[in-house]
């Protein structure tokens, strides 16, 4: 049976953290209500596809367009049986909704499934939900995930790994959509 599942997003999260992990929910049978701050359903926002060059940090390149399909300010986490937290630009500003931070916050302490992934775990440190918990993420956020208690978890060289902590899952960036994946949908009780 199909899990309903929340994904909180912004402007210019990274596309394919947002995208493509929302089709694989979906494809799996789950539902999947994305939401923004200060968006309401039928709106949307724009992503980012961040890639590896070969530059000393990512490059950055128009995405599409996002859609938001649930009214924000109306989320009752008691309604939902995991989470998703996209990362890109998104992170760095999400994190300082109070609202957002309240959401992370209680589906932690109701260890309900968790799936952060590049600069997602921005969110997650500043809500406070990292402390004595590995977190694997973007190396960017290596310091975020420290200074919150967590323990940062190095990603492969390729950045496709993912890693489970309790029932948080992480990764390091998109090209980990696979090991991520699968680890959330394991975690979900997906065969």
């Amino acid at each position: 049976m199909g899990k309903r599942i929340l994904m909180i997003v912004g402007d210019y999260v990274e596309d394919y953290e947002a995208m493509v992990p929302l089709q694989i929910l979906q494809t799996a049978g789950h539902q999947v209500d994305t939401v923004c701050p200060d968006k309401q359903p039928g709106e949307t926002v724009a992503t980012a596809i961040h890639d590896f060059d070969g530059d000393q940090t990512y490059s950055e390149k128009p995405g599409h367009r996002f859609a938001i399909n649930t009214d924000f300010d109306s989320v009752k986490t008691s309604l939902y049986d995991a989470l998703v937290v996209p990362g890109g630009r998104a992170p760095e500003y999400l994190r300082l909704n109070d609202r957002v931070l309240e959401i992370v916050r209680e589906f932690d302490s109701a260890a309900k499934p968790i799936a952060a992934i590049c600069h997602g775990p921005q969110i997650l440190a500043a809500a406070g939900v990292l402390s004595g918990k590995e977190c694997s993420c973007y190396p960017a956020v290596r310091f975020e995930v420290t200074s919150a208690g967590g323990q940062y978890v190095d990603p492969a060289a390729t950045m496709d790994s993912a890693h489970r902590s309790g029932h948080l899952v992480s990764a390091p960036a998109w090209p980990a959509h696979p090991a991520w994946m699968r680890s959330f949908l394991d975690l979900l009780g997906d065969d």
